[in-house]
């Protein structure tokens, strides 16, 4: 294992705390024009207790070739969060597609694909657009809320529901299980839960996860039995390589749609808002002209990219940006650093709803380049498209509360007021 740079020799972009201030921009461009390949520790936050350290990845160029590269860059050696599993839960984590490398990535990665298909969604297409539509008018109906709280938790989490066949009367318990799994460095939505050692229990761990793959089971066998038009019957039917899922697959690929599929759009939307209102000129430009609407999705997913980083592990001993990494080694990517590197995007820290191109990294790149891409993108343009036709204008009411993460990039509070356009 590599002992890293010396210390003190980089900006802590490892803290959870620092990303609840916004993105650090000062200190990920002092290391993209530095110290691209940099080395953190990994010090103790809260309960949860140091680690080893790792390279933190920061410029475009070198981000986008460790995700391109699965044969020295591997999300299965180590998973891929930044904080290490405890080793008897790493063959459990190994079990879910975002912590394969191919060959069986590729196995997993086709049932995703003939399931997930663009026609599949678009057949939800205008209960999104009315969804939105509804949560926007109530929203600004009463003439002021709270972003997330009053509209972009429920959003997200009904299409989610909706698409999956899971009941509306069971679609808080995707909430409560995003939050817990996401959440768990956040101070209002942290669930600890300690071991007889007393130290926390990971949120991804068997024991945290037990009532959802529980649920998930229950789910399965109810569309075995009573098949529908919906994402997890058409799991439950899927074969590849000429048999089925089995029932430890079927429960990981649910953990993956609920928390990917669901906090992602949740994180972006606020997210985009955010960036619209602290931008009123490119509001207005997008006000005047709905057209531009793709591309300014895009520019609101480079400047509010819903996951901050992920975690890569060399499995070979290599050589990036001039850096030895060995084998072993933990190797994060920051995505969010990535959006901003003047090498890959001209005036990266100017918002422009017209960008074009824009080669940003929101949903990945390479093997694991997200499934659910089309998806969240239909989402937000149903979004967007019902806020410009509203009668009423959103406004700050406040300041943002973002979580506090190094891994998602959400906001837990964005007040709002309307008024009359």
């Amino acid at each position: 294992m590599s002992t890293g740079a010396p210390a003190g020799a980089a900006p802590d972009v490892f803290d959870p705390r620092v990303f609840a201030e916004g993105l650090p921009h000062r200190a990920l461009r002092l290391l993209r024009d530095t110290d691209p390949v940099s080395w953190q520790e990994e010090h103790e936050v809260g309960p949860w207790p140091a680690g080893p350290g790792f390279w933190a990845v920061t410029r475009h160029a070198d981000v986008r070739h460790v995700l391109r590269t699965p044969e020295v860059f591997s999300s299965h050696a180590g998973a891929t969060q930044i904080r290490d599993p405890d080793p008897g839960d790493l063959p459990f984590l190994r079990r879910t597609i975002l912590n394969m490398d191919p060959p069986e990535h590729m196995r997993l990665r086709r049932v995703a694909s003939s399931v997930f298909t663009r026609r599949r969604l678009e057949r939800f297409g205008a209960a999104v657009s009315a969804r939105a539509r509804a949560l926007l008018e109530e929203a600004a109906r009463r003439g002021r809320c709270d972003l997330p709280a009053d509209v972009t938790d429920d959003f997200p989490l009904a299409n989610l529901g909706e698409l999956l066949g899971v009941p509306p009367g069971d679609r808080h318990l995707m909430l409560a299980w995003t939050n817990r799994v996401i959440g768990y460095q956040d101070a209002e939505h942290a669930h600890l839960v300690t071991g007889s050692d007393g130290r926390p229990v990971n949120p991804r761990s068997p024991r945290m996860l037990g009532d959802m793959f529980d649920y998930a089971s229950e789910l399965a066998g109810e569309k075995r039995r009573r098949p529908a038009e919906d994402l997890m019957t058409a799991l439950v039917q899927a074969e590849v390589d000429g048999r089925r899922l089995d029932d430890s697959e079927l429960r990981m690929f649910f953990f993956l749609l609920v928390v990917a599929g669901n906090d992602t759009v949740r994180s972006a939307l606020p997210g985009g808002l955010l960036a619209l209102l602290e931008h009123p000129g490119e509001l207005a430009r997008l006000e005047a002209d709905p057209s531009l609407l793709p591309s300014a999705v895009e520019e609101m997913l480079r400047w509010h990219p819903p996951v901050l980083t992920f975690r890569r592990t060399a499995v070979r001993d290599t050589e990036l940006a001039g850096r030895r990494i060995a084998a072993g080694d933990k190797v994060v990517v920051y995505h969010c650093s990535a959006h901003f590197d003047e090498r890959a995007l001209p005036d990266p820290h100017r918002f422009d709803v017209a960008r074009s191109p824009n080669p940003h990294l929101a949903f990945g790149d390479g093997p694991h380049l997200c499934m659910g891409a089309h998806f969240a993108r239909m989402q937000m343009h149903a979004f967007f498209t019902e806020l410009l036709r509203l009668a009423h204008r959103p406004e700050p009411d406040g300041p943002p509360t973002r979580l506090t993460s190094n891994f998602i990039n959400g906001i837990s509070h964005l007040p709002l007021r309307w008024r009359p356009r």
